[in-house]
């Protein structure tokens, strides 16, 4: 969300993109770590840059050809940055008389979970509500402004009780610790469970009302947040959740720097996603690798 308002709203950049690239858009938390035709052909791109897999993150814009050529690489949000990056990998560009197809092969499992059958995909988005300082930086007005975007799963049990009213004390405990987070500068630390310090709620008349109490174990971040939202339903399914969390949050993780200083509003929405997305699909960030952890 933040490179959407940097790079990716820059005029020049989406043109190249239209018509110059095929973009790609990925999580390379998975693709490193993949043993299967996907993550290899990835890591066949990064290795030729200098971030090398299994040295840490590989994280940056790839330019590449069919082949997996490296043609440009950058982790700079910087816009003359990016377009020299992709008018250089252009001029590097030579097609092939033929490009051989890739074989996707068969996913390797642990990386590759799908939505839960019969369940429930939600988007989840936060956005801190106030609290920073006025600056002239550019970037960093970026960063305030920001968006943090997630998916929320909800099991076909889950499903099948909010249907009929009710409201599984697994789905709230696995909202407040994976979702009840400030994503909005970057990847967050989850809560543990330990650090769910009091949750609550109910289901009635179709109209959500709860509270979470957040603390983490060094008393260095926390959320006080209330629940309010509706869900509506038709045939024994759910054809409308709309949910929102809004509260008093404070501190901060290692990738989340730079949060308004003491407490700070934030709000995170909740909303039944309708499949037209290509990002409904995408795993929720907790579930890296461990989806049994996320969705026992």
């Amino acid at each position: 969300m933040i490179d959407r308002a940097s790079i990716f709203s820059n005029p020049e950049i989406v043109t190249l993109l239209k018509t110059r690239f095929v973009p790609v858009a990925i999580d390379q938390w998975y693709q490193r770590r993949q043993q299967d035709n996907e993550g290899k052909f990835y890591q066949k791109i990064a290795n030729q840059g200098p971030r090398k897999v299994g040295q840490g993150t590989t994280q940056g814009l790839y330019a590449a050809d069919a082949g997996g050529m490296l043609l440009g690489f950058t982790n700079n949000r910087g816009v003359d940055r990016v377009q020299a990056m992709m008018k250089s990998a252009l001029a590097k560009f030579r097609p092939p008389a033929q490009a051989a197809a890739l074989d996707r092969g068969k996913p390797e499992a642990r990386f590759s979970p799908q939505p839960p059958p019969g369940g429930l995909i939600v988007r989840v988005h936060s956005k801190v509500l106030g609290g920073y300082e006025d600056t002239e930086d550019a970037t960093r007005r970026i960063f305030q402004e920001s968006l943090g975007r997630d998916n929320l799963w909800i099991s076909a049990a889950e499903h099948a009780a909010l249907a009929k009213g009710e409201l599984p004390e697994a789905l709230l405990r696995r909202i407040a610790r994976f979702h009840l987070v400030d994503n909005t500068r970057g990847e967050p630390p989850m809560w543990e469970a330990g650090e769910v310090r009091a949750v609550q709620g109910a289901l009635r008349g179709g109209v959500l009302r709860a509270t979470v109490k957040l603390q983490s174990a060094k008393g260095d971040r926390g959320f006080d947040a209330e629940l309010y939202g509706v869900v509506e339903t038709k045939g024994g399914k759910v054809t409308r959740m709309d949910w929102v969390a809004k509260g008093e949050f404070f501190g901060e993780g290692t990738y989340t720097g730079n949060a308004p200083k003491g407490k700070f509003p934030l709000g995170i929405s909740f909303t039944l996603a309708d499949g037209k997305d290509a990002a409904d699909a995408i795993p929720p960030q907790a579930s890296r690798g461990w989806i049994q952890g996320y969705m026992p």
